[in-house]
């Protein structure tokens, strides 16, 4: 439970971070949104395996 809870919290900032930048820059451009999004993604994941994986 105690390792959860910060796991939740991280995908609940990443959903949060990606649906702002979607509506407040790229509203009507599909693919600049697209990039944008995988690109937010990918730094998440970095940083997920560098702070949140076990050693």
């Amino acid at each position: 439970m105690t390792r959860t809870m910060p796991v939740v919290i991280y995908i609940v900032v990443l959903i949060a971070v990606i649906v702002g930048v979607d509506v407040l820059v790229f509203r009507n451009r599909f693919w600049e949104r697209l990039m944008a999004n995988i690109g937010i993604v990918l730094l998440f994941a970095a940083f997920y395996l560098r702070f949140f994986r076990s050693p």
